[in-house]
């Protein structure tokens, strides 16, 4: 049985269901250790929205599409 993902980050409220919903806790805990990669590496400031528009691109692409 696949654990819920509790969600407690900068993810966009139009995602949280269906991440609640179709990821696992695993997949989760995958996604936050690349996040963080990510925003380290590129520099990332969540208080700009263009950067959380990148961001919330990566985590699509890494949890749906990947």
């Amino acid at each position: 049985m696949k654990q819920k993902v509790r969600i407690f980050s900068c993810t966009p409220a139009s995602w949280e269901k269906r991440i609640y919903n179709e990821i696992s806790k695993e997949a989760w805990a995958q996604w936050q250790h690349k996040q963080t990669m990510l925003i380290n590496e590129k520099k990332l400031n969540m208080m700009n929205a263009e950067h959380r528009k990148l961001l919330e691109q990566e985590m699509v692409n890494f949890l749906f599409e990947g």
